[in-house]
């Protein structure tokens, strides 16, 4: 890999074992990043681990759960001690909570996974992410939020979805405000429809159809996750220094509408 974007840069992905965060960690190493793969899914983020060595880069995996404040010291530390420091950070891990309701039949165990992981695990990293950035005085992060982050988005059971993403770019702008004259950088991606496990389970379930997904998005077609993966890799490096508390839409124009 002999990438220069983010050379010489230690990245902390969760998430990492699939999807949006296995495609950014290759896309990271490809740039000249090392990566430390954190996912809750043990096989999936060795697999990725995997595939980054097998193209040239170099990544270590550290398992987490982002809900608990523990385990997500643990895996910051880590990172700490096998690479020496910690300069961008991308906050990805997520689930989605679409089902068969409106807000008012949503159980509150959907309630509670949604803010639980999509919301307060975000939180959890930003928290022992920033001690170390701050005691560098740099760093970025980019926290994962969606286009439900930004607009409401009509879907049956996704309600607690729409509020843990929206809570997700509220945090972001209120960091890059606390932490502006840190050097530490904190903005947000905001991915339309991704062609990933999650999108590819509410297809099986009925929820959606793959037309249904690629019509949502002006240009006629969902995004790839290496295409997410590049939009955050510019966000992290320090060709966006001056971009800070920036919730960016990478949805194919369904914003703009």
């Amino acid at each position: 890999m002999a990438g220069s974007l983010l050379g010489g840069k230690v990245a902390l992905i969760t998430g990492a074992g699939s999807g949006i965060g296995a495609a950014t960690a290759l896309v990271f190493a490809g740039y000249g990043a090392k990566v430390m793969v954190a996912d809750i899914d043990e096989d999936g983020g060795r697999r990725t681990v995997a595939d980054v060595t097998a193209a040239g880069g170099e990544a270590a995996f550290a398992w987490v759960d982002v809900r608990r404040g523990g385990a997500v010291k643990e895996m910051v530390d880590f990172t700490v001690e096998r690479f020496g420091r910690l300069d961008c950070a991308v906050n990805n891990a997520g689930v989605d909570t679409a089902g068969d309701g409106r807000l008012h039949e949503v159980p509150e165990e959907a309630w509670d996974a949604s803010i639980g992981v999509n919301l307060k695990g975000v939180w959890w990293c930003m928290k022992h992410e920033l001690t170390y950035m701050l005691a560098q005085g740099s760093g970025s992060i980019v926290n994962v939020a969606s286009v439900a982050g930004l607009v409401g988005i009509e879907a049956p059971f996704v309600s607690p979805y729409v509020a843990a993403k929206h809570g997700v770019v509220g945090l972001t702008k209120a960091a890059a405000l606390e932490y502006a004259t840190t050097g530490v950088r904190v903005n947000a991606v905001c991915p339309g429809a991704v062609r990933t496990k999650m999108v590819d389970d509410l297809i099986d379930q009925g929820i959606m159809t793959l037309e249904q997904t690629a019509a949502y998005h002006p240009v006629g077609r969902y995004a790839n996750p290496p295409e997410i993966g590049e939009a955050i890799a510019w966000l992290s490096s320090d060709a966006a220094s001056f971009v800070n508390g920036l919730p960016m839409a990478v949805d194919g124009a369904m914003t703009a509408r």
